[in-house]
């Protein structure tokens, strides 16, 4: 018995002992202490950048990448267009700030129309976003129109205002412009290069491909040099604005929401004297207001442009300078009259009274009329005269800043206006009234009315004003082309910038 469990405790043992790594094993099984754990490489997948429609934009560069709806253009020019703006920080960080009070309309009425929400940055390379830009083909304003095609888009050009250069008639105009253009191509390039140059100019390049039988796009035409560089210009800006962390650029930032809106503005109220109650810097209310030709209002429904946050004030303070009774009138000179004289009457220097009224030579003929202060301190009226340019040389210098020279006197406008200092029987000649098929509006500043109606919160906040008198047909004017052949339009052909 001893003998079996002697035997079946030695069993055990070597059980036991077998079961048991030794330290030589479990080193063998743990491995080198010095060799590394090879573990499988683990690729992450490549990020795919998504757009949320669903939330709110974060501000007006977001809301434009949204509505990007171009083909993209890759090419050399590009790059290097690209590489200008980039090159410049300091000067493009300027020009997209200077933008910023304007981008909100321009991107609300694009969305309105359903068109490519990048044009929004076509003022950029027009003019730089200066609504007093000014070429050496006559063309003004944010979108440069040249006189020719800004007549034959309505855009009113007298003694008084210059349409060309007020924000919303001339984005209104461009707008159909640009509508027509492309519904006239099918292509975005080819309507910018129309833009540009002419659209009978770019038929006319079109054809000749068509004949040599080469491709009938943008980038294989023949065409200025400037022209060629016009789309790559918007592309490049079109890039960084997509892209800006990818070149190290930090947009300034603009909200998205609405940045104007516009207040009735009486008769006889000089825009140095609105600015002040706007509490807002002279330069900053022109960029808003840049379309006069004169230093004050001169006839009934016109407007002045103020940021949301100031037209309250603004409209208060009008109220109170209407009871006051002080502001601007105009004189109908008479036989006889001198500027001297005149200028005494109204306690002014007769340089004061050249100055305001834009006027070079020392004499007047009879029927001039001239603005002259009644009760009100000039001095506003002489620092815009000094930024703002006159009808009297407007077919020379449009958009400059020329001070008080000029050519002669203005002639009496005929129609509603201000009415005249003058005791004659010619005392209620005033400003011109708008020409047959003057704008109706929905618009803040009284111009054109939307084609289609607006679903945005621009259009439906906006507080709208009217001027009186004739007003435009319904239909928008980049429908009234259609009968014509692509060649009538009178900008056609010619270098728009």
């Amino acid at each position: 018995m001893t003998r079996h469990l002697v035997a079946l405790l030695a069993g055990v043992l070597c059980v036991w002992v077998a079961g048991t790594p030794s330290a030589v094993q479990a080193q063998d099984a743990a491995g080198p202490a010095e060799q590394p754990v090879e573990v499988e490489e683990v690729i992450a997948p490549e990020r795919v950048l998504t757009l949320d429609l669903t939330r709110d934009a974060n501000d007006i560069w977001d809301r434009i990448r949204r509505g990007y709806g171009m083909p993209d253009l890759d090419s050399e020019r590009v790059a290097e267009q690209q590489a200008f703006y980039l090159n410049r920080p300091a000067f493009l960080k300027q020009v997209l700030a200077r933008g910023g009070r304007y981008l909100y309309y321009f991107v609300d009425e694009l969305e309105r129309r359903g068109m490519p929400t990048e044009l929004a940055l076509l003022p950029m390379v027009e003019s730089s976003f200066n609504p007093m830009a000014y070429s050496r083909s006559h063309a003004s304003g944010l979108w440069q129109f040249i006189p020719s095609t800004g007549k034959y888009f309505n855009l009113t050009q007298d003694s008084w205002v210059d349409e060309r250069r007020d924000v919303i008639a001339s984005t209104n105009a461009a707008l159909d412009y640009l509508q027509k253009i492309y519904e006239m191509h099918g292509d975005w390039h080819l309507a910018l290069a129309s833009y540009n140059w002419g659209e009978g100019a770019v038929q006319r390049a079109l054809k000749r491909n068509a004949d040599d039988g080469l491709p009938l796009e943008y980038s294989h035409l023949r065409m200025p040099e400037e022209t060629r560089n016009y789309v790559p210009k918007l592309q490049a800006i079109k890039n960084i604005i997509g892209e800006p962390e990818l070149f190290h650029l930090e947009l300034p930032y603009v909200a998205n929401e609405m940045h104007f809106v516009a207040v009735e503005a009486p008769v006889g109220v000089d825009l140095a004297t609105a600015a002040e109650l706007s509490d807002m810097p002279l330069d900053e209310f022109l960029a808003l207001n840049p379309g006069f030709n004169r230093p004050a209002t001169t006839m009934p429904g016109q407007t002045f442009i103020v940021p949301t946050d100031r037209a309250r004030k603004l409209r208060e303070g009008l109220d109170e300078l209407q009871r006051s009774g002080r502001g601007w009138t105009m004189h109908t000179v008479e036989r006889g009259e001198t500027l001297d004289k005149i200028a005494a009457r109204h306690d002014l220097s007769t340089a004061e009274l050249r100055q305001i009224n834009g006027l070079g030579g020392k004499t007047v003929s009879p029927g001039h009329v001239l603005l002259v202060p009644a009760g009100i301190d000039p001095e506003g009226a002489l620092a815009v005269s000094s930024l703002l340019p006159f009808a009297a040389a407007a077919s020379r210098q449009q958009g400059l800043k020329i001070g008080g020279t000029g050519g002669g006197g203005l002639k009496a406008p005929t129609g509603r206006g201000l009415q005249s200092a003058s005791t004659t029987s010619t005392a209620t000649k005033a400003a011109p009234s708008k020409k047959s098929g003057a704008k109706s509006s929905s618009k803040p500043a009284t111009k054109k009315s939307p084609t289609k109606a607006s679903s945005s919160k621009a259009a439906t906040s906006k507080p709208s004003t009217v001027k009186p008198g004739p007003t435009k047909p319904a239909a928008k004017p980049a429908q009234k082309p259609a009968a014509k052949s692509a060649t009538s339009t009178p900008q056609t052909g010619t270098p728009k910038r």
